[in-house]
Formats: structure tokens, C-alpha cells, sequence
């Protein structure tokens, strides 16, 4: 009987940069689904790679003095190598400065212009810099950007545009009929409301002002935007052909079973690329989920916020599984999870150190002890012995539920519960108690029997999610590898079977102290090899000197948010409503690409109180939140470190 196929992608990863333990993730949560596919049976096609192109790549690569082939040539390396480290299990990893994906992606554009998705056009008006963004000029404040106001200078783009609105009502149409089509549930009424609903643009396809990309082939000084290259990788990847001559991975496997992707994206995958499939007459992926991002302390990951960590040194501090285990199993469905060393440690210390090592060990080191290592079933039985059957035999079916579900931190979890009751069952029927009395040594063989077989079952599901970690305990057990089916039936651990003579440690308990102590020195010494993150520091020209005086003319006080909403006339404002002591201030800032209304309300803020209330986009502004900002623009709020009431002075 032939085995139905899944096919499961990544985004691809954009290589301006080595890949945090955040983006670092996503292969991981993948790597997951798609064991677990196969342990169900399916033929899975397992796609990942990286996105080549685009004027970010083009600066790195001038500022490194080397070309932008050689730069991505590393990124794209350095992120394999990461992928490979971590254990996952992918078949493809694709780059889109292949030939072949480049060929049909020149061949998919000029299909698109011939039958009129595509025309030619341009941007022309104001053009700001830092917002990368057109603006008429009635839109400008005071002659000035109405997003962030700085200068702007006129500017004009030859550019191609996608009909956009050719084919939104029918992917309208296929996200109402298809429920499942994009996931959670949040991100389908997120692009439907905001997006879908109240009308599409045309989306600019190509641009001038940079050069690394993918030629238009039809009209050279264009290069094809980095959307229609990027999300075009699914086919190409697969063999597909412009003229139909596709090969016989795209025939078996298109359309895309699942499209795994962060929530950021969600837009271009679940609006640009269905429209751009329908525009090549091909079916559209059956689901698209956006997975929550994983956060270090309270904010999204950044190496301008200096708050980045990385798969390798996390693997050097803690080991390949413990780092697995750690992304897959704190990340919420639908909300984002946190990480940090400390976090880390605790974890490892009482679910993998504790509830798993201790469990192994223990029966292990008994069956050596009181048996020799022989395990045996005497089959001298009691009614606890049922619960634990009934427990680890049903398990099976309660994680296939939830991976199905994609819940796969709730998989882990009933995987953990196992071995919890499996460490219950020790309490419940004390085996150096039944030790002591020659006539309960049958029990005991049959305790440590029932033991065995549930470690066994549970080492067997916990293979998707830590490989390493169930080959081992399997190992020691001189247990084997079961079928999914097999795992429903308890007893199945060859009785008479010897265990391993010395158990192996599979997590040690760590010292908080000396993890911190050992990750300081692994940063030293890449500092001291000479490797500099990217934007890891932002140099900046002085400003002329102020006196104290100056200073003291400015007052800044924590705020706190309790209301915040777009500002309807731009693309770039929130106006906030900030409580700063007993009263109420209402802020425009140009943060919209980096905070949605949602994530700003509650939160705690840095605020000048004193700035001459001005108007922004036709909005009264009366004073600004304080922000960071890298070299690319991106802005996060400065917060205080601490929980400080609302008022409290900054000085």
C-alpha cells in the first residue's frame, strides 16, 4: 500500500545574519511534526532553506568588501550548519540564488505580465528614508515625514505592480470554505479584518534601487522584490516548471501540506502567495500556521537590543535535547514564550534532570541491584499496576491528537505525564520495601517489569521531539523500537530481557552559577577570536555638548498605557493614551510596524511629558514615548527595568 505524502516547509531564512535561538525554533518545531509524520506512517518531504536576496544583503555585503554571492555564500552555510546541529531531520534545503529557482522565477513573472496580473508603474512623492515609504504631499506634517518627523526629499521608482485585487474576493471565498486554511484561528480574523476585508493594494513586485536580486529578464534594470522570490520556493524547490515540465517531487507532493512560519509573516503567505498560486492556476497549501514568537524577557529578540541568544552556544552550555526540548515545550499554541538561561536551567533541573533522568536511573540501578539487570514479569500483579497501564497505554493516542492539533508543547506534556506517573508508581509501591522480603520478590520483578515497559513506551514517543535522548534510553533498556500501534499495547518488552550494567546520565542537575559563569567565557572567547555579531553596536555622531541646565528643561516620567489604537491616516502611527501620575496624555508615535495596538495597552513607559504638543497625521500628540533605535530603522520602547508607578520621575 503506498504511503500518503506530507509535505512540510519552513520559512526560508533570510541571510543578513546568523540565525537566533528565535528563528532557530522554527526548524525545530518542524523537525518535530515531521518525525512524527513519518512515525504515523506518512512519506514526508521535509523543506527548509534561505532567503538571498535584497538590498540589506547588498549593504552587509559592501560593508564586508566582499560580494554579495561570497556574503550569503557564509550566512547560508553558518545556517545549515545550525539546522544540521540541532538535529533535524529536513530532505531539502533550498537557496534562491539556485539556478533553477532563479530561471523559474523570471519565467513565473513574465507569465503573470503577459496575462496582465503584472504592470508596470512607478512610486513618486516624498520619500523618507528611515520609513522607506511615498507620501503626497498634503499627507507631510509641516513639510516633514508624518510617520516620524524627519525631512523627506522627492523621489521617484520605476517599479512593477501586482493586481492584487484581481483575485481577492476568491481568496475570500477559499478562506471561508477552508477553516482550517490558516492557523490559529487569531491569524485568519487578523488578515481577514485588516487586511482582506477593507480592501487590497496593488503590491509593488520589483524595484531599482538595488541591484542584487533576481533580473527581470524583460526589462534588466528591474530586479523581481523579494516576496515573489522568497514565497516562490515551495514550487521551485519541488521541480516546478513555468512550461509544465515539472518534476516528479512537485507532481507527488504539491500543494504544500503544511506551511510552518512566524506569526510576522503571516500576511505575505497567507494573502500574496495564495494570490500569486491562483494567478499560476495551482492549487493553494492546505494550511498555514503561524506559530507565536520566542521571546528573552519581556521583547522579540534582537541583536540591536543586545538581547540575543544562539543554538550552538546554548547546545555547548546545555546539549543538543535540552535545548529541543526547552523550545518545543515552553512555547505556547497561540501566545509567545519566553527563554533565558535562568529559565533553562530550572527546566532542565526538574523535568529532564528530575522527573526524566532520576526515573531511568532509578529503575535501572533496581533492576541491577535486587535482579542482576534480568527484567522479568512474574506477572504477580495489583490494582495500582492498572492505573499505570491504563495511563502509559493511553497516552499514544492523547499525543497524536495533539500533534495533529499542531499543539505540540501539549504533546511533550502528555509524553511527561507518563513518566510522572511512572515516578508515582515507585511512591506507590516502594520497591526497597518489597526487596527486604523474599517473598515479595516476584512483586518486585514485576514492579520493575511494569516500570521498564513504561519508560519504554514513553522513550518511544519522546522520540519526535529529543531523538538523541529516546535512542539512549532505549539503549539501556535493550528495549525496541515500536510502532505507533505497537505503543497501545502494554507487555510487549521482551520479558527476561537485561537491562544496561551502568546506567548513563541523561541531564545532569545544573549549578545556576556556574552555567552563567561558563556562558560569560564562551562570550569572551568569541570576542576574543574576533567575531563580531552583526548590529551587536550602533556608533553614532556626537551631538554639540549641553549644559546640565539644558537637561533639567526636559521631564520624563514613567507612563502607562491603558488605551491604543491606529491612527487611520497613516501607515506608520499608533495614538496611545497614557496615564503619567493622575493624568491622562495622548501620544502619536511611529511605531505601528513594530507594536500592535493590543501589545502596547498595559504596558509600562519612558515618556517627555514637556514637549510642545504638535499634530501628527492630523492627530494631537502631547508628548513621546522614548525608543531605541538600530541602523535599520527598527524601534522597541524603552522601559524601566524594574515595576515603577505610573508618574514616577526619570532622572
Amino acid at each position: 500500500m503506498e504511503k500518503q505524502k506530507y509535505y512540510l516547509t519552513t520559512a526560508i531564512a533570510y541571510t543578513s545574519g546568523k540565525p537566533h535561538i528565535g528563528n532557530t525554533y522554527e526548524i525545530v518545531l518542524a523537525d518535530s511534526i515531521a518525525r512524527f509524520k513519518r512515525e504515523q506512517g506518512f512519506e514526508v518531504y521535509f523543506q527548509t532553506g534561505t532567503d538571498e536576496h535584497g538590498q540589506k544583503i547588498e549593504e552587509k555585503a559592501l560593508e564586508a568588501g566582499v560580494s554579495p554571492k561570497e556574503y550569503v555564500d557564509k550566512i547560508a552555510e553558518t545556517i545549515q550548519g545550525i539546522w544540521d546541529l540541532m538535529n533535524t531531520s529536513y530532505d531539502y534545503f533550498i537557496r534562491t540564488t539556485d539556478d533553477y529557482h532563479e530561471k523559474q522565477v523570471q519565467k513565473m513573472f513574465k507569465k503573470m505580465y503577459d496575462q496582465g496580473d503584472i504592470y508596470k508603474g512607478f512610486y513618486e512623492g516624498m520619500y523618507c528614508t528611515p520609513c522607506e515609504s511615498f507620501f503626497t504631499e498634503s499627507q507631510l506634517v509641516d513639510g516633514k515625514c508624518p510617520d516620524c518627523g524627519r525631512e523627506v526629499q522627492p523621489a521617484k521608482e520605476d517599479a512593477y505592480f501586482f493586481k492584487m485585487s484581481k483575485y481577492a474576493d476568491r481568496l475570500i471565498e477559499h478562506i471561508n470554505n477552508h477553516p482550517e486554511f490558516i492557523q490559529p484561528v487569531s491569524r485568519k480574523n487578523e488578515m481577514m479584518n485588516n487586511f482582506l476585508l477593507p480592501g487590497l493594494q496593488d503590491l509593488c513586485v520589483s524595484r531599482t534601487s538595488f541591484k542584487w536580486g533576481i533580473p527581470v529578464d524583460f526589462d534588466p534594470d528591474h530586479v523581481v522584490y523579494v516576496w515573489l522570490d522568497a514565497l516562490t520556493n515551495y514550487i521551485t524547490g519541488l521541480g516546478y516548471d513555468v512550461d509544465g515540465n515539472h518534476g516528479d517531487l512537485y507532481e507527488k507532493n504539491w500543494p504544500a501540506d503544511l506551511h510552518l512560519i512566524g506569526k510576522d509573516i503571516i500576511r505575505f503567505h497567507t494573502i500574496y502567495w495564495p494570490i500569486f498560486l491562483m494567478a499560476l492556476d495551482l492549487p493553494l497549501p492546505k494550511q498555514v500556521f503561524g506559530h507565536p514568537w520566542l521571546l528573552q524577557g519581556d521583547g522579540k529578540m534582537s541583536k540591536s537590543k543586545g538581547n540575543v541568544l544562539y543554538a550552538d552556544d546554548l547546545v555547548e552550555l546545555f546539549g543538543v535535547d535540552a535545548v529541543r526540548y526547552f523550545v518545543l515545550h515552553e512555547m505556547p499554541f497561540d501566545n509567545d514564550g519566553v527563554i533565558s538561561i535562568e529559565l533553562m536551567v530550572e527546566r532542565i533541573n526538574s523535568e529532564l534532570a528530575n522527573t526524566l533522568g532520576n526515573l531511568v536511573n532509578r529503575t535501572i540501578s533496581m533492576s541491577n541491584k535486587y535482579f542482576g539487570g534480568i527484567v522479568e514479569d512474574k506477572q504477580v500483579t495489583d490494582d495500582v499496576d492498572e492505573d499505570l497501564k491504563a495511563v502509559v497505554v493511553g497516552t499514544i493516542d492523547k499525543v497524536a491528537s495533539k500533534m495533529d492539533q499542531l499543539r505540540v508543547a501539549d504533546a511533550i506534556t502528555e509524553v511527561f505525564y507518563l513518566f510522572k506517573r511512572c515516578n508515582k508508581y515507585i511512591d506507590e509501591t516502594t520497591p526497597w520495601i518489597l526487596a527486604k522480603d523474599e517473598e515479595q520478590l516476584d512483586r518486585l520483578s514485576t514492579v520493575l517489569y511494569n516500570l521498564v515497559e513504561g519508560i519504554s513506551i514513553g522513550a518511544n514517543l519522546l522520540y519526535s521531539f529529543l531523538p538523541e535522548t529516546s535512542e539512549k534510553i532505549l539503549s539501556q533498556l535493550n528495549a525496541k523500537k515500536r510502532t505507533l500501534e505497537e505503543l497501545k499495547s502494554f507487555g510487549l518488552y521482551e520479558s527476561g530481557t537485561r537491562v544496561s550494567d551502568k546506567p548513563e546520565i541523561l541531564f545532569a542537575r545544573l549549578d545556576l552559577q556556574e552555567v552563567l559563569d561558563k556562558n560569560h567565557e564562551i562570550q569572551v572567547a568569541k570576542g576574543n577570536d574576533g567575531e563580531v555579531e552583526d548590529d551587536s553596536v550602533i556608533d553614532l555622531e556626537p551631538k554639540d555638548e549641553i549644559l546640565y541646565d539644558d537637561f533639567m528643561k526636559m521631564q520624563f516620567q514613567v507612563g502607562e498605557i491603558i488605551a491604543c489604537e491606529e491612527v487611520k491616516k497613516s501607515k506608520k502611527l499608533l495614538c496611545s493614551q497614557v496615564k503619567v501620575g493622575s493624568k491622562v496624555k495622548q501620544i502619536v508615535s511611529g511605531i505601528k510596524a513594530y507594536y500592535t495596538p493590543e501589545e502596547m495597552i498595559g504596558k509600562k513607559v519612558m515618556v517627555l511629558v514637556n514637549l510642545k504638543p504638535a499634530k501628527l497625521a492630523g492627530v494631537l500628540s502631547e508628548g513621546m514615548l522614548l525608543c531605541a533605535e538600530n541602523e535599520k530603522g527598527e524601534l522597541a520602547l524603552v522601559v524601566p527595568e524594574k515595576d515603577m508607578p505610573s508618574g514616577a520621575e526619570i532622572c
